[in-house]
C-alpha cells in the first residue's frame, strides 16, 4: 500500500464513537473528572515546553482491535496538535498512559476488562479514578514486554507516574497532579492565584501612596511650622524683644 493510499484509508476511519461503544453519560462528576484532569496535565506539559499529546475521549485505532475512547489518555514524544482519532499505525506509537473516570454503572468495564485490554496492548500504565468511591486505582506493566498489569500502591496518599513523572492524589472531591512538591493548579485556580497576586501588589502600591502623601503632609506640616516661627522670630526683632 502506497502512502497516498494509506493517508486515505487513515483519513476514511471515523472520528466519532457510537453509544455502544461509550459509557452512559453520567453528570457532572464524571465531566468535571476529566476536564479538571485535562487542564492540569496540558497546563504542565505546555509549561514544560515537551511534545506531549493530552487528549480526551479521542477514537483510539489498534491494529486488529476494536476502537475505543479512553476518558483521558496520553503519549509522549509527539506533536500536539489537535486529532479527530488516533490511528497507532499511522502515528507510529501507541498510547503511553491511560486514565478512565468512573461515576456509575458497569464497573467491571474499567475495573476487569480494561485492565486486560490495556495491558495486552502494551498501554504501560492505566489508572482508574472511581468518583463514586473517591479512590484511585492505578496499574503498571512490569516490563516493555510485558502484557499483564501490576497494581501499585500509594506512598504517602500518593500514586506515582513513571509515565507521567508526577504523582497522583485524592485531595476531597479533586483529582491532584503534584511535580515533587509543586501543585499542578487548574486554569480557575491559576486565575484565581493571580488575582490574589494583583490584589496584593495593588495594596501594596495604595499603602506605598499612603505613605508618600502623607510623608508630603508632614514636610508641608513642617515647613509651614518653620515659616511661623521665622515670621515670629522677625516680628520679635522688629520690635526690639
Amino acid at each position: 500500500m502506497s502512502m497516498e493510499e494509506r493517508e486515505r484509508v487513515v483519513e476514511s476511519l471515523p472520528a466519532e464513537v457510537t453509544w455502544d461503544e461509550l459509557a452512559m453519560p453520567e453528570g457532572d462528576l464524571h465531566t468535571e473528572g476529566k476536564r479538571q484532569a485535562l487542564e492540569a496535565l496540558r497546563g504542565y506539559f505546555k509549561q514544560q515546553r515537551r511534545r506531549v499529546y493530552v487528549g480526551s475521549e479521542l477514537p483510539i485505532y489498534y491494529p486488529g482491535e476494536r476502537r475505543f475512547a479512553p476518558d483521558l489518555l496520553v503519549v509522549l514524544d509527539v506533536e500536539a496538535h489537535l486529532r479527530g482519532k488516533w490511528v497507532v499505525s499511522h502515528e507510529g506509537k501507541g498510547l503511553d498512559w491511560v486514565m478512565e473516570v468512573h461515576v456509575g454503572g458497569d464497573r467491571k468495564k474499567d475495573a476487569e476488562y480494561n485492565v486486560r485490554r490495556y495491558a495486552r496492548l502494551g498501554i504501560p500504565e492505566y489508572f482508574i479514578y472511581d468518583r463514586a468511591r473517591e479512590r484511585l486505582e492505578a496499574y503498571r506493566l512490569p516490563s516493555p514486554g510485558a502484557r499483564e498489569y501490576v497494581r501499585r500502591e500509594p506512598r504517602q496518599g500518593r500514586y506515582t507516574s513513571e509515565v507521567l513523572g508526577l504523582d497522583l492524589q485524592l485531595e476531597g472531591e479533586k483529582l491532584r497532579f503534584w511535580a515533587g512538591n509543586a501543585l499542578l493548579l487548574e486554569s480557575e485556580e491559576m486565575i484565581d492565584r493571580l488575582r490574589e497576586m494583583l490584589g496584593g501588589v495593588q495594596r501594596r502600591a495604595d499603602e506605598e501612596a499612603r505613605q508618600r502623601a502623607e510623608e508630603v503632609r508632614r514636610r508641608e506640616e513642617a515647613e509651614r511650622r518653620l515659616a511661623e516661627l521665622q515670621s515670629e522670630l522677625e516680628r520679635l526683632k522688629s520690635r526690639g524683644e
